[in-house]
């Protein structure tokens, strides 16, 4: 109940948001706009034309919100492509409701079915098809939740139901701007007469919207509009995280995994281990040969999920290295099931050059779809799961910390397992994990998943001017200069274009890709410059004492700047 309630508070708020202002003379026009017969002559548009828009935009918009990440992940497709497929549709669109004889070619493919249904399809559900693909992008943090459980494979009872009620709550202020325009129509005696006019007047508004969303003038005029639902949203974005479990995908294979909780003292018996499958590529293994944990009974098991780029995972490396370095020949066997965050940490070359940099020997999977993340029902990097010699799954560690824990355990299952062996010391890597609420939370420069932007407006995908605030806020960054903003990733436009980071830390790390030099200033006057080169990875901008800092990042075209982590 919470999911919709959720969802159809959420659609209603992004349908009467600045984010409706470039579809809504469309959605307004189709509504009354209507068809022309084949020789021509002008026909008032159906009653059901509103409710084909709005259903048409409501499909589409679902449809591409949960699979739509998906489908296009394992097809190596760019995620842009279905906004330019409904940039095109649009386009075609409006010309045949500019050149009737461009709409009977379009029509030809459907003579076929009765000439009423012919005349309505398009320009009723076809224009909202396309609207819902183009209308995704914008519609709130509701929707950041479901596109990424749709990208991580992910997608659910619960993950469905949300869309639904969102595209539900979406459609009922559009549907009452459609319906106003077909009112319109009806009631003035002058739109009858001249429907041709206002069949023109809607084609002329959907080839405007195509070209804007382009150029992408619509982000730019939401920038100049005060955001009245900002406020709101951020109240969703707080709910929806407690109410979505992103990794709650329950089998038979996992569903005992309930019975083990976060950080145990003590060890548990929580079923036994879900397999290891969709694996992409395995390294670190002779001739890439896979594992099967079937096979490694009699061996204690740690399996790590990390991801290279990921900070907390970088603390966390070198307790894991060390136990493997210390364990394995007393039985241990550590399997690393590398989960990508980003959609770089999918290249197996980039893997390859982390596992070298943190000096990791044991085997890796390279886990793309996330397949065995979701086997698992895991949420976090890291995540550690320790897997006795009998395959059962005896303990789990979330996130960082619980070191000394998780040893103590790794050694009372390799003790069972051995009574007899003789165990070596155990290892004295620092715990180096921060204070919860000492560092600012990682910050992402995506539009998919930003939550602490500090500037002026809403930040959204699509090319932008910015300034920084006068006062921005602590914990938060802002950017100046012209921007691409993409959904993993922001790029400089143009030169002069910086990031301001308000932070709390004693260390900050910058993951950037490109090539070209960086300034780092900082607010004691300290000025360095750091070269970039090459694909994603973590650079260090600033090492100190913990405590508070300001500092300003400047970036050249070129370089591309995906995230800032804290230490």
């Amino acid at each position: 109940m919470d999911l919709i309630i959720i969802g159809l508070l959420g659609g209603l708020i992004t349908g009467i948001s600045p984010c409706i202002l470039p579809v809504l003379p469309v959605i307004f026009l189709t509504g009354g706009a209507g068809s022309a017969r084949f020789d021509g002559e002008a026909l008032p548009a159906r009653r059901s034309r509103p409710y084909l828009v709005i259903a048409g935009l409501v499909l589409s918009f679902s449809l591409v919100t949960l699979v739509g990440s998906l489908l296009l992940g394992l097809l190596g497709l760019p995620q842009d492509i279905i906004r330019w497929a409904g940039i095109i549709v649009l386009i075609v669109i409006g010309v045949g409701l500019l050149i009737p004889r461009f709409e009977q070619l379009l029509e030809k493919p459907f003579q076929w079915l009765p000439r009423r249904e012919v005349n309505n399809r398009g320009s009723g559900f076809g224009v909202g098809l396309a609207l819902g693909a183009v209308f995704v992008p914008c519609a709130g943090p509701v929707l950041a939740a479901i596109i990424v459980a749709g990208s991580t494979g992910q997608i659910g009872p619960g993950t469905i139901v949300l869309t639904l009620s969102f595209a539900i709550g979406v459609a009922v202020p559009l549907l009452v701007f459609a319906l106003a325009g077909r009112g319109l129509v009806e009631r003035i005696r002058a739109f009858r007469k001249r429907e041709r006019g206002l069949r023109i007047t809607a084609g002329v508004a959907m080839i405007a919207l195509a070209v804007g969303l382009v150029f992408n003038v619509p982000q730019l005029l939401q920038r100049l509009l005060p955001d009245y639902t900002a406020g709101l949203q951020q109240d969703l974005a707080e709910e929806q995280a407690d109410a979505l479990d992103l990794g709650g995908l329950v089998t038979d294979e996992n569903r005992e995994l309930d019975n083990c909780t976060n950080g145990a003292e003590e060890l548990e018996s929580c079923g036994t281990a879900p397999s290891i499958r969709g694996i992409e590529q395995w390294l670190n293994t002779p001739d890439g040969e896979e594992l099967d944990l079937a096979a490694l009974r009699g061996q204690v098991v740690l399996v790590d999920f990390w991801a290279y780029s990921c900070i907390n995972c970088q603390r966390s490396i070198p307790h894991v290295v060390a136990w493997d370095e210390t364990y394995a020949d007393a039985g241990l066997q550590v399997i690393g099931i590398h989960s990508p965050e980003y959609a770089f940490e999918k290249d197996a070359a980039n893997v390859a050059a982390g596992i070298r940099d943190f000096g990791i020997g044991y085997p890796v999977a390279l886990d793309n779809d996330l397949s065995t993340w979701t086997n698992y029902r895991n949420r976090y990097w890291p995540a550690h799961y320790l897997i006795d010699a009998e395959g059962t799954v005896r303990h789990i560690s979330f996130g960082e910390g619980n070191y000394a824990a998780t040893e103590k355990m790794i050694r009372e299952l390799l003790q069972d397992a051995a009574p007899d062996a003789t165990l070596p010391a155990a290892t004295d890597v620092a715990d180096v994990t921060p204070e919860a609420g000492a560092t600012t939370r990682e910050t992402f420069l995506g539009s998919a998943k930003d939550v602490n932007y500090g500037g002026e407006g809403a930040y959204r995908a699509g090319a932008g001017s910015f300034e920084f605030p006068t006062d921005q806020a602590d914990d938060t960054f802002a950017l100046q200069g012209e921007w691409q903003i993409e959904t993993q990733f922001a790029a400089p436009a143009g030169e002069g274009a910086a990031v301001r980071l308000d932070y709390r830390a004693s260390e900050v790390r910058m993951v950037l890709a490109g090539s070209g030099d960086i300034l780092v200033r900082t607010t004691d006057g300290d000025r360095r410059t750091i070269t970039v080169d090459g694909t994603p990875r973590s650079y260090r901008l600033v090492q100190q004492a913990a405590g508070a800092g300001l500092l300003t990042v400047e970036i050249p075209p070129g370089i591309q700047a995906y995230s800032f982590t804290f230490g």
